[in-house]
């Protein structure tokens, strides 16, 4: 892997740039038990990997042992949790010779590392952690192209960071810092530090280093979850916390808080759990089930989406009453669709939810379950303790006990709640009245949640409908454009933008905003963009479609005006004109990086005066040149000038590279304040590669007219340098030619178009009305058969309107067959 991080600022990717500061935010937290996992899950978020570990040299050195992983099961990829250092795998190689090692699905296949064969496709990357431990850095992707450059910058920074924050664990017989701990899992022997034990109440002269005196002074409530902990079998590599309450000689007992790592000792060593143990007296209070309730009623309070409610069930639930799992599901007319498993992962919970029902978050019909069934039915809390005969579904939920909560709302059910122990578990009194306390909260609380959810998407949708779902493919040019929505609540935003290709290589940019945050907002942003756009493909001057929108919304009667700023760019010039109804000024950046905030002469918002002028302002573009349009939400912040954000935005404008302009877009929205919807077109300007010929002929109302517009166009096309072709283009003019002259009043006018081998022939008359293509025509009929000869001698035809008026096309491909095409 050759690709390093580059210096600037300006090569780096937005991604990249987003994966630094969050692996800084973590880097600052060293005293956080958990930064070692964080730094690897940012591998999930801007990598795309499935699965990434560190892996560590052993106590002998001989081993490569798993230190702490994130992600999906290593299992499910073959995965071991040590390597010989000396070995073939890509962990080791890649340890050992200080390179990155890459192996896609043929080479993994053909790889003996694997304990099995895995059951699925997969991309694997090793890269050496750098410092004096060394290490990997292990990364699995399942996309089908596996890491692209980007990903494996990202996992280069992120093998950088482990160097720094992987904390190192205590070698035997060396000293340990006072609160630390090491536990030898085959014998029980543990070493401690002077502060541990007085955490304990023991005399360090008087500690028979046997763990068993440690736990002896635990509460005894408290001691099956401790055991969870130190013994080997119920552990898994990675971090673990765990409060717990130790004896004291007098007063109540005192809360500890254990956290520790297991390290696999490898072979002939046995593996040990090192941590630290702290009084966390301080930091949890004694609290009573009626502070538990008030707590999550205050949670619920500010739960706005299903997950939010399920978070806050679970952070009331679960640590209070020591379970293993807890499942929130929806009901669903008679399915329940499971929104939060805490823990996460799917191998934690029954094997039948994940084959029989969906492979993540399980989507189970009730029925399935007769004994849920029944709690739903009844409405109140169910518990069954360890050894209930419960089906497979529920049993393996709790083994040590289950507790189903039906989650009220009203007169009908909102969901349940599903909390399992691995260990038996007693349930009092008072832990019943919990529970019971908690699911009406939780239900009235789920029922809000869902509605706000589907309110969002409702929101969501709506805004994707009124806006442009892709932009058009311009010659000469490319466009972007981003819409962020504001984050302070669910109201419609009234921003908008438009990219629509006009005739003879034009394009007009549009980017808007009507006032307020409401439905009303939006439903009149919709149409401001249907009027603009109308009005300019009808061929209409920017000054004109602007001022025809600004009598249509006066007409409208609405109580909300709205800004617009219009640019027409001829992509064939360079050239354009600015039309800015109370909106703010485009943003040039030139190709030798200057930018420049152009001077364009605005007139009044839309919906403010009946008879307003809308100047045209006209802009010189040079090939590389890049016009960005934005609305006020990007650069107005309450208590600062919206000269100093336009100035703040030409600034970063400057800064970015243009190649990329999705890159250039990303990077500009980085730091949008977001009280404000936010809507930004950009465009750069590259130049016509092959710009056309063009002819134009008026066709006076005379008896030889016809035979004139033929002349003219044998002329222009001996002139371009044409040798053939001529017959079909001349039938095509005399038959266009004579329709207008026959059918319409006025004044009628001929342009011919050459591009490479292209040839367009367009007719504009002053009638708006398109010809029409008979459907059948007798032997008698006199009329009728010109468009049927155009459309068989043309690659395609077409009308368009232009200025109250229209225009009839025709394209031939001179030198080639003529295939018809699409009939407009």
């Amino acid at each position: 892997m050759a690709n390093v991080v580059s210096e600037g600022a300006q090569e780096r990717g937005t991604r990249t740039l987003r994966a630094e500061s969050a692996l800084k935010a973590i880097a600052v937290d060293q005293g956080s038990p958990e930064r070692v996992h964080r730094t690897l899950e940012q591998a999930l978020v801007f990598a795309g990997a499935a699965f990434v570990a560190v892996y560590a040299p052993g106590q002998d050195g001989e081993l490569l042992c798993l230190v702490e992983s994130a992600g999906v099961p290593r299992t499910l990829y073959g995965l071991r949790d040590s390597y010989p250092c000396a070995g073939r795998s890509p962990v080791a190689e890649a340890h050992r010779d200080g390179r990155p090692v890459s192996m896609g699905p043929a080479e993994l296949a053909e790889h003996a590392q694997a304990r099995r064969v895995p059951s699925r496709d997969f991309h694997l990357v090793a890269l050496p952690v750098p410092g004096n431990g060394g290490g990997c850095l292990l990364a699995v992707s399942e996309r089908p192209a596996g890491f692209d450059t980007d990903d494996r910058t990202c996992l280069e920074l992120i093998s950088e960071a482990v160097a720094f924050t992987a904390p190192a664990a205590p070698a035997e017989g060396g000293e340990l810092p006072p609160s630390a701990f090491s536990l030898a899992m085959d014998t029980g022997r543990v070493r401690v530090g002077d502060e541990l034990l007085d955490l304990f109440g023991l005399d360090p002269v008087e500690f028979d280093g046997r763990v068993e005196t440690l736990l002896g002074l635990t509460v005894p409530e408290d001691l099956p979850s401790l055991m969870s902990v130190v013994e080997a079998d119920h552990m898994s590599i990675g971090e673990r916390e765990l409060e717990f309450r130790v004896l004291q000689p007098t007063g109540p007992p005192r809360w500890l808080r254990l956290s520790g790592r297991l390290l696999p000792g490898g072979e002939g060593h046995p593996a040990r759990l090192v941590g630290t143990v702290a009084d966390a007296s301080t930091l949890r209070s004694d609290a009573t089930d009626v502070a538990r309730v008030q707590r999550l009623a205050t949670a619920l309070a500010t739960a706005v989406t299903v997950r939010d409610v399920g978070d806050a069930v679970v952070a009331a639930l679960r640590r209070p009453l020591g379970a293993d799992r807890i499942a929130l599901a929806e009901l669903e007319s008679d399915r329940l669709v499971v929104t939060v498993l805490d823990p996460p992962e799917p191998e934690v919970w029954p094997e039948l939810w994940r084959t029989e029902w969906r492979g993540e978050w399980p989507d189970a019909p009730v029925r399935a379950m007769p004994t849920l069934a029944a709690a739903l039915r009844e409405g109140r809390a169910r518990i069954w303790p360890a050894g209930s005969p419960l089906e497979r579904a529920l049993a393996e939920v709790g083994p040590g006990g289950l507790a189903v909560l039906p989650l009220p709302a009203g007169n009908r059910m909102a969901g349940a709640c599903l909390i399992g122990w691995d260990t038996p578990h007693d349930f009092g009194t008072d832990e019943r009245a919990l529970l019971t306390a908690c699911a009406g909260l939780a239900g009235q609380a789920l029922v809000r949640a869902r509605a706000f959810d589907a309110e969002h998407e409702l929101v969501g949708m709506l805004q994707r409908q009124l806006l442009p779902r892709r932009l058009p493919r311009l010659p000469g040019a490319v466009a972007v454009a981003r819409y962020l929505p504001s984050t302070a609540g669910l109201e419609l935003g009234g921003d908008w933008y438009d990219v629509i290709p006009l005739p003879d290589h034009h394009v007009a940019l549009i980017i808007g905003d009507v006032q307020g945050h409401s439905a009303g907002a939006a439903t009149l942003m919709g149409q401001m963009r249907t009027a603009l756009r109308a009005y300019a493909v009808e061929g209409h001057p920017p000054d004109v479609v602007v001022a025809h929108a600004n009598r249509l919304l006066m007409d409208m009667e609405s109580d909300l005006f709205a800004t617009c700023a219009y640019v027409d760019i001829d992509l064939e010039e360079g050239s354009a004109w600015c039309v800015r109804a109370g909106h703010l000024p485009p943003v040039l950046r030139y190709p030798d990086g200057r930018t420049e905030i152009a001077e364009a002469e605005g007139g009044p918002p839309l919906g403010v005066v009946t008879r307003a002028d809308f100047p045209m302002s006209p802009l010189r573009l040079s090939a590389g040149t890049v016009i960005a349009l934005a609305t006020d939400g990007l650069v107005e912040t309450p208590g600062t000038d919206i000269d100093a954000g336009m100035d703040r935005l030409a600034g970063r404008l400057a800064d970015a590279a243009p190649a990329d302009l999705g890159l250039v877009a990303d990077a500009l929205l980085g730091n949008a304040p977001r009280s404000d919807d936010v809507a930004l077109l950009l465009l750069r300007y590259d130049g016509m590669d092959l710009r056309p010929l063009r002819e134009s002929w008026t066709v006076w109302r005379v008896p030889q007219a016809v035979g004139h517009a033929r002349r003219f166009a044998r002329r222009t096309l001996r002139s371009w340098g044409v040798t053939e072709g001529f017959d079909a283009v001349l039938l095509v003019v005399s038959e266009l030619v004579t329709n207008a002259l026959v059918h319409t009043d006025g004044r009628v006018r001929m342009d011919l178009t050459l591009i490479d081998n292209r040839l367009r022939v367009a007719i504009a008359d002053a009638s708006p009305r398109s010809p029409v293509r008979p459907t059948s025509i007798g032997w008698e009929a006199t009329g009728g058969r010109g468009i049927l000869l155009v459309e068989a001698v043309s690659a395609t035809w077409g009308t368009l309107p232009v200025s109250g008026g229209k225009q009839v096309w025709a394209e031939l491909v001179l030198g080639g067959e003529n295939r018809p095409a699409n009939t407009w």
